[in-house]
């Protein structure tokens, strides 16, 4: 006879594990709501005095700079890492020799933390030491590369190291969904001498439009709480020139001394990214209750 204890292990063993995850997520975003319709400084007060802290918000030229930054970081680095990740999955889906190496050398930069990342590439980026000092000192001495401290170009160099990471990933999963493909379906699409190119737009990337939407969900998450690259290789700097929201909301809860100013720009992210993902997670359960 099984007994009480034995038909209850599973929410037994999963119930401290879920009480945390409530308290100490969902707990702290209910948390940093409140305290965001409140004056708190450095320490949280309790007294809610409404959506003033919102209007400063959306009132500060560097919260409109951060906000700038996020729509053109996230356009490029999703756009590029994508097609990218493609390019290279359709080159190693050829059966090339040395594959394997291949794929490890793409998927190398993921395995990197954003930090050493950032490091590296500000030093790659630096004008007296990277790209820019070693082609001068090669006799091209008009070659300019100073992105990473000019205002206007900081950011896409940002763009460029969160590329140089996240590319190999997408390569990943897309190469997943080619070797995934029914390859009966492509062999008669070749028989019938359809072109490659035709084979590719017509059949094969219309099938991945699953893993196209998984990679652009991954990617925008990546991008919206993009922080240690950011902090790792231009401190947000020049000036706020490359101020992203969570790097924002960092300046404001341990530099200034605004915690609501903070917990309102949290709260901004945490909808932008609610915005996001919701609709993925209802489109992804509606597919799978209609496959039952």
């Amino acid at each position: 006879m099984i007994t009480w204890i034995e038909r209850h292990i599973p929410k037994l063993v999963l119930a401290p594990s879920f009480a945390v995850t409530l308290v100490f997520v969902y707990g702290f975003i209910a948390w940093t709501g409140y305290i965001s319709f409140t004056k708190s400084k450095l320490l949280p007060k309790y007294d809610l005095v409404g959506t003033i802290q919102y209007n400063r918000l959306f009132a500060s030229p560097r919260w409109g700079v951060a906000l700038d930054n996020l729509f053109v970081f996230t356009a490029v680095f999703v756009l590029i890492s994508m097609l990218l990740g493609l390019i290279l999955a359709i080159f190693l889906d050829q059966k090339i020799r040395g594959e394997g190496v291949l794929r490890t050398i793409y998927l190398y930069p993921m395995a990197l933390s954003m930090i050493v990342t950032g490091t590296a590439w500000k030093w790659l980026l630096n004008p007296g030491l990277g790209f820019q000092a070693q082609m001068q000192e090669l006799g091209f001495e008009n070659f300019k590369f100073d992105w990473i401290i000019n205002p206007d170009m900081a950011i896409y160099a940002i763009v460029i190291a969160a590329i140089w990471q996240a590319s190999g990933f997408v390569m990943a999963l897309f190469l997943a969904g080619l070797r995934s493909i029914n390859q009966e379906i492509i062999q008669a699409a070749q028989i019938d001498g359809v072109p490659t190119y035709r084979i590719y737009a017509s059949v094969i990337i219309p099938a991945m439009s699953s893993i196209f939407l998984s990679s652009f969900i991954v990617l925008i998450h990546l991008a919206i709480k993009s922080f240690d690259l950011v902090i790792s290789m231009t401190g947000g700097g020049p000036g706020y020139a490359t101020d992203m929201p969570a790097t924002y909301m960092y300046a404001m809860a341990f530099s200034r001394g605004s915690l609501g100013q903070a917990a309102a720009s949290a709260s901004i992210m945490m909808m932008i990214v609610f915005a996001i993902v919701v609709p993925y997670l209802y489109s992804e359960l509606r597919s799978t209750r209609d496959q039952f």
